[in-house]
């Protein structure tokens, strides 16, 4: 893991976020990325350099939010965008490679009864680069048990696992996969990847009628201090992936969320 993404947002907590990465990116010798896109449209009358200004502004608001974190000497460097979050995010990712998105579930929406704001939800939703959501508050610590929850164990896409085998290789944590039986399932759903088995402890299947409700059945015995789900057309977030904001009411948890794409690129 080489290059780690963190998207900072208006929230005033943002550098907790910021510093849960730096301690992240520490621990397994990698880079961080802080970046912030902005939107300038010329107008009649206004000043030539006003998208230089407004970047200007947002690199100097960036290095404040960098100033209340402890660096502990990872390479941070600052970036910013003109134009879309997410075709920002996506030419960073071809120029650099990015190997991880640490963000938190709202960064700028301050809507309480929101899990994932918009701009969070929109990462996740429409990218494919791995994205790991921290909860508010959350510090640093190794990961010492992972609950990967899937209904169907086909990973077509090479490398989807990459993020999860770093993790676990360096953490040295427990891996228990829970495969939940939806209505409609087929058979070819429970043949479970074979690298996703070689890193597991343990195989629970259930049968739900959703993940996320295996998920809820299966969370306090399984007690994860990692959650790691899949995003995908059909599967964990089904519903939730055809829009940006996810209400708590629909999905909420206290741990970090890793999500790994199975979609194309």
């Amino acid at each position: 893991m080489t290059n780690i993404l963190v998207p900072i947002g208006t929230s005033p907590d943002a550098h907790e976020t910021l510093q849960y990465a730096i301690d992240f990116a520490s621990d397994f010798g990698a880079n961080i990325y802080v970046m912030e896109v902005f939107s300038a449209i010329a107008k009649t009358g206004t000043l030539a350099n006003v998208s230089e200004k407004i970047a200007d502004s947002g690199k100097e608001r960036l290095k404040g939010v960098i100033a209340k974190t402890d660096q502990k000497k990872v390479a941070i460097k600052v970036v910013t965008y003109k134009g879309d979050l997410v075709d920002g995010l996506n030419d960073i990712n071809k120029e650099i490679g990015v190997d991880l998105i640490i963000l938190s579930p709202r960064s700028s929406d301050i809507r309480e009864e929101l899990y994932l704001g918009s701009t969070s939800g929109g990462i996740v939703k429409r990218t494919n680069i791995p994205a790991l959501v921290v909860p508010k508050g959350t510090e640093y610590s190794r990961f010492k048990n992972v609950l990967v929850a899937f209904k169907s164990g086909i990973l077509k896409r090479k490398r989807i696992l990459d993020p999860l085998a770093t993790i676990a290789n360096k953490h040295k944590c427990k891996v228990n996969l829970l495969l939940v039986k939806t209505p409609g399932y087929s058979d070819d759903d429970l043949k479970i990847n074979t690298a996703l088995m070689d890193m597991s402890s343990q195989l629970t299947i259930t049968e739900n009628a959703t993940t996320y409700q295996g998920v809820l059945e299966h969370f306090r015995s399984q007690q994860p201090d990692l959650l790691c789900v899949f995003r995908r057309k059909r599967g964990f977030f089904k519903k939730l992936w055809e829009k940006s904001t996810i209400l708590k009411s629909e999905f909420s948890s206290t741990v970090p969320v890793l999500i790994l794409s199975v979609k194309k690129d």
